[in-house]
């Protein structure tokens, strides 16, 4: 009888700790139990959809840029520069992401623009050299070795990313140019390109020239201001 008593002990002792062992591989989510196979099985498919979004995109050799609608020009906002600049010319400021179309009487039409990411951006002067409607875009080779899966030419419309106008910067690669994105626009990521809103590149490329000066600032150091009366021989005037 002892024995038997002993054996029932010993046996109650075994599933008991059986049970805990169970338990601890486990956790409960809404109620329910969560084994470690369940959580190692999301952490595979989490890992899976991780290595797939790491694939580079692969789009078509010869992409069809899409519809061309007509898109009505925008004028920016006309800021007052602190000092004279060159009637007619653009700047380019990058550290601000601002372009500026210089008017006569120290002012200037200002376009908010996307610049180039960490390592692209350059200075320099240039001219305009071409003015494109709805330009085809072939993405250079160096830009292919970066991204293999771009397409050999994507023609002009409103998935290509240069947008409804290019206007050519010299024999460079870079251009200002529109956008697929208007949501990029005031980012530094690009290649060095500068990225305007469609509205307003259909409208710099409606009072720029071939020829045009193009003058690309790391920085404007010249002083900028909102309104007339902003300006320092403003100010003086009404001090006096």
């Amino acid at each position: 009888m002892r024995r038997w008593s002993a054996f029932l002990s010993a046996l109650a002792a075994g599933l008991m700790a059986g049970q805990v062992s169970a338990l601890a591989l486990e956790n409960w989510a809404d109620g329910r139990p969560v084994f470690e196979s369940d959580i190692r099985r999301q952490a595979e498919q989490d890992e899976a959809q991780r290595s797939e979004r790491r694939k580079p995109v692969v789009y078509p050799k010869f992409m069809d840029g899409g519809a061309r609608p007509d898109i009505a020009p925008a004028e920016p906002s006309i800021i007052y520069f602190n000092q004279n600049e060159e009637v007619g010319s653009i700047i380019v400021d990058t550290q601000s992401r601002k372009l500026y179309f210089v008017l006569p009487g120290r002012r200037a039409y200002e376009y908010p623009i996307s610049v180039g990411r960490d390592g692209f951006t350059w200075s320099g002067t240039e001219r305009i050299t071409r003015i494109a409607e709805w330009p085809s875009w072939t993405p250079p080779q160096e830009m292919h070795k970066r991204q293999p899966g771009l397409p050999i030419t994507v023609s002009g419309g409103l998935r290509n990313p240069q947008g409804a106008r290019a206007l050519y910067l010299g024999n460079t690669v870079y251009r200002i140019h529109g956008t697929n994105n208007e949501r990029t626009v005031g980012q530094a990521n690009s290649s060095g390109c500068f990225r305007l809103k469609n509205e307003h590149v259909v409208h710099l490329a409606s009072i720029a020239k071939i020829g045009t000066k193009v003058k690309v600032l790391q920085a404007y150091t010249g002083g900028v201001s909102q309104s007339a009366s902003d300006e320092p021989s403003a100010r003086a005037t009404v001090r006096r």
